[in-house]
């Protein structure tokens, strides 16, 4: 796949609707959530998900999160046990993706779920896509918007920097708030966190009140589970102290660091600027990254389970 003359489209109303009108024609278009830049298509075309997979070099057993604008779109698709139904109330529309038991008539191509009989969910926060959402009145499957592996996308030159001539548009929102991908929690055998992400666990909870299980191991699930991935060209080495001969050194917190994902230790602002700070010292041409301690609670969680996926041997 290759040559298409990729369109970028302004945030505004007729963007909106050239980005819905594509999307409904079977077209993959790449769009801002508040947690990273997705790569969509209409969930119900087996055709139109494969050009996801093929813009991405994705493997077909990796499944895709299907974004719909409100519960009621998310509940005709799947069925909701209780503690499902919770968590959307508490934290839809936001970072969290529900994967819970997909309905026989829902309608979706088979590669979004790996051929499982779940199906994941996301209610996406963000007003831009909110209203593609709607203006598409079809659910849409959408994983990151950079090739298969890579550090995700959290702005829309990012998007093109991996994706341009492969897929059809992307409606530049710029920016990403959060910068992570979602948080994921599956609900076989009670409340399982699959994918640590933008929303902290602590939250998800508290609202419970009860603890996550953790997935450990076994086969993919839930998207973002793959040993490596987020990766950037260059390695990392985590938890250093300092830099060695030939490295560059990615901090966190008060110190002398060659980039810093916070000086003031502040775990929000780390995770919003983790993926564009790799990109950044992928363009700078550094060939080794030690990376500091993050602290692993909050959303420093997500942020370590990044970077140990994208430190993991390549094939």
């Amino acid at each position: 796949m290759g040559g298409v003359e990729t369109e970028i489209l302004p945030a505004d109303a007729p963007g909106v609707a050239r980005a819905a009108a594509l999307l409904r024609a079977g077209a993959s278009v790449a769009f801002p959530t508040e947690t990273v830049y997705g790569l969509g298509a209409r969930a119900d075309d087996a055709a139109a998900v494969a050009g996801i997979f093929e813009a991405k070099g994705r493997p077909a057993f990796n499944p895709l999160i299907v974004h719909v604008a409100t519960f009621g779109a998310a509940d005709g698709l799947a069925r909701f046990p209780e503690a499902a139904k919770r968590l959307a109330a508490a934290f839809w529309p936001g970072p969290l993706t529900l994967v819970v038991p997909m309905r026989a008539e829902a309608g979706i191509a088979a590669a979004v779920t790996a051929g499982q009989p779940t199906i994941a969910l996301r209610v996406p926060e963000n007003a831009l896509v909110q209203a593609l959402l709607r203006e598409v009145g079809l659910p849409v499957a959408a994983p990151s918007a950079n090739p298969s592996g890579r550090v995700s996308p959290t702005t829309a030159a990012h998007v093109m920097a991996g994706l341009s001539g492969r897929i059809s548009a992307v409606l530049d929102g710029g920016p990403c708030a959060v910068g992570l991908e979602s948080t994921i929690v599956g609900f076989a055998g009670g409340p399982t966190l699959l994918r640590p992400g933008g929303l902290p666990a602590e939250a998800i909870e508290a609202c419970l009140g009860q603890p996550l299980a953790v997935q450990e191991g076994g086969a993919v699930s839930a998207p973002g589970q793959l040993a490596s991935h987020y990766a950037p060209r260059a390695a990392l080495r985590l938890n250093a102290g300092a830099a060695g001969e030939g490295e560059v050194f990615l901090g966190f917190g008060p110190g002398a660091f060659d980039e810093n994902l916070s000086p003031t230790g502040d775990l929000s602002e780390a995770a919003a600027r983790l993926f564009s700070t790799l990109r950044a010292l992928d363009a700078r041409g550094a060939g080794r990254i030690a990376v500091a301690t993050i602290p692993d609670h909050g959303l420093g969680r997500a942020i370590n389970d990044r970077l140990r996926r994208a430190a993991a041997p390549r094939d």
